[in-house]
């Protein structure tokens, strides 16, 4: 994938056409050298291996809530209803990536490891202490899965991504791309684990044994990943960078595109499983329609490297988005084996290939290296936003009594809404590309 010619995207223009950070000198001073990148190496990709890792522990175990919340519902917190249950999902994965706004600032002023050492303990400590909760105590599920786990996960997730930086410029889209795969892996390797343990060893050391894995693979992210490029001199003024921010047209589409598009991608992938068995389909292939889900999902993360040469990556997340948005309407006529089996593969694959591009197209809005952690941030904070509150929307319209199609016509309009704003985005995009060419041809 490391052919992918990504010089013909709008978005990897901006790598190479930069402007002056806020947080450079002006030019009555010296202006340092503009870093290299070495585009590999033994510790350029121990670094991504062990940040495919953290994907895998942190968004790898988020989108395998769906087993949880099936589990939950059936078993160990059945006095509450599917939408409270949901907010536990829902607070762990806007944490995970609402978090990034703060991690994105402490990774940019240097604090990388700080973030990576601290964020593996806590999120190994909170899942042990979830293992410890009580059947239909909600609150120590909630403050354990949600909040504990999801605050440690946030803050490893972006700057996992954000450190890749320091060693990949041309080929940086591609090696994010690979990473997040880990997440898919994890999404897959999670709800096989917690399925075929749950109920044969119960919910206490199921859940160890799944902390125990997550523990030693972060473990060893903590020992493999190195930075490589010291901190800014000066950093971003937070204030001065998010009026930037609100002039880029192209950035807010991107912001207002995760943040809807993220109320909705959630359904399918929170209540796929619970859904197969409402439906009286056999429990023992109900459990693996999350298997199914996420399996395809890491082929979509791996193919997007491929199919963004072909269309570019603006082009390509208007696809896969309203693709995601129909398949979710299409869970209204769910029946039948058949039927879940097509949704999951169809769904898993596009998206996948939206979650392998949500790291490379926030980065590539940036005008400079310095900038990245901190987009990144505001817009993984609006798209857990959008994570927050869409499940335990989409759970109260499901209601006790499962009205299916409440919650997939919410869901699949938010999702094309997000679709709708990434257009939006790839329109300012050509329009600033084609200004900057004129500008260059006076």
């Amino acid at each position: 994938m490391s052919t992918v010619p990504q010089e013909d995207s709008d978005f990897e223009k901006k790598d190479t056409e930069s402007s002056p950070s806020m947080g450079e000198p002006d030019s009555g001073t010296a202006t340092p050298p503009r870093p290299t990148f070495p585009e590999g190496g033994l510790s350029a990709w121990s670094t991504a291996f062990g940040a495919f890792l953290i994907q895998f522990c942190a968004f790898g175990y988020t989108t395998s809530f769906g087993v949880y919340q099936d589990y939950y519902v059936r078993v160990h917190l059945t006095n509450e209803s599917a939408s409270a249950i949901s907010w536990i999902g829902s607070v762990n994965g806007f944490l995970v990536v609402g978090a990034s706004l703060l991690a994105g600032r402490i990774h940019d002023r240097g604090y990388f490891y700080r973030l990576l050492w601290g964020g593996s303990f806590l999120t190994s400590f909170s899942l042990f202490m979830l293992s410890l909760t009580k059947p239909n105590h909600y609150y120590q599920v909630l403050l354990s899965q949600g909040f504990g786990a999801g605050i440690g996960m946030g803050m490893l997730y972006v700057p996992s991504m954000a450190v890749l930086s320091h060693y990949f410029q041309r080929r940086r889209s591609v090696v994010m791309m690979l990473v997040t795969s880990g997440a898919s892996l994890g999404a897959v390797v999670h709800p096989l684990m917690l399925n075929n343990t749950l109920e044969k060893i119960g919910f206490p050391n199921a859940t160890r044994a799944n902390a125990g894995l997550i523990t030693g693979f972060l473990l060893t992210s903590c020992l493999v990943m190195r930075t490589r490029l010291p901190p800014p001199t000066t950093t971003l003024d937070l204030k001065k960078a998010l009026v930037k921010f609100s002039k880029d047209k192209a950035y807010i589409c991107c912001g207002f595109g995760l943040l809807f598009f993220l109320a909705g991608v959630y359904f399918p992938i929170f209540y796929l499983q619970l859904d197969s068995i409402k439906h009286g389909l056999n429990p023992n292939f109900a459990f693996y329609s999350l298997v199914i889900l996420n399996g395809s999902s890491l082929f979509g993360r791996l193919a997007s490297g491929f199919l963004a040469a072909i269309f570019e990556i603006g082009n390509l997340v208007i696809i896969a988005t309203a693709s995601c948005g129909i398949l979710i309407f299409s869970m209204i006529s769910l029946s039948s084996v058949v039927s879940v089996v097509l949704i999951a593969i169809f769904y898993g694959f596009f998206s996948g290939i939206f979650v392998a591009l949500m790291g490379p197209m926030v980065a590539n809005l940036a005008d400079d290296v310095s900038e990245i952690g901190l987009r990144m941030g505001v817009g993984f904070t609006l798209a857990g936003l959008g994570g927050l509150i869409g499940t335990p929307i989409g759970g109260a319209l499901l209601t006790t009594q499962y009205h299916w199609w409440r919650a997939a016509v919410f869901s699949g309009v938010m999702a094309l809404a997000g679709c709708g704003m990434y257009t939006a985005m790839a329109i300012f995009l050509r329009q600033k590309r084609r200004s900057k060419e004129r500008a260059s041809t006076l």
